[in-house]
């Protein structure tokens, strides 16, 4: 068993955590976006990700089309698959769960 706190992260609800150090077979970002803030660029790793929006809301994209998420909403994104996503007026706080013990990015 491990324990890792998010206090040591930087600003509350925001860092990353890969599993494969702690023994686990996921990875977790911890993000915060403020009012429409900009997040990443379009990008798509080999596993799935899943976003679980914690308070505001946000769009994510896959380049073509765009679909907001807001509290309590749990958005997946297959293996793959390219997007993106940006905060909305009050801006978002989720957990980003990546089907990995590390962390695989290929930017577009």
């Amino acid at each position: 068993m491990h324990k890792v706190g998010i206090q040591g992260l930087g600003p509350p609800w925001s860092g990353e955590i890969e599993g494969a150090p702690l023994g686990g077979g996921v990875s977790v970002i911890l993000t915060r976006l403020g009012q429409f803030e900009r997040g990443p660029d379009l990008h798509r790793h080999p596993y799935a990700e899943t976003f679980f929006v914690r308070s505001g809301g946000a769009s994510f994209s896959d380049g073509t089309t765009i679909l907001e998420a807001g509290p309590g909403d749990l958005v997946v994104v297959p293996a793959g698959t390219p997007h993106r996503f940006d905060g909305l007026e009050d801006g978002v706080e989720m957990i980003d769960i990546h089907a990995s013990d590390r962390f695989s990015t290929e930017w577009l």
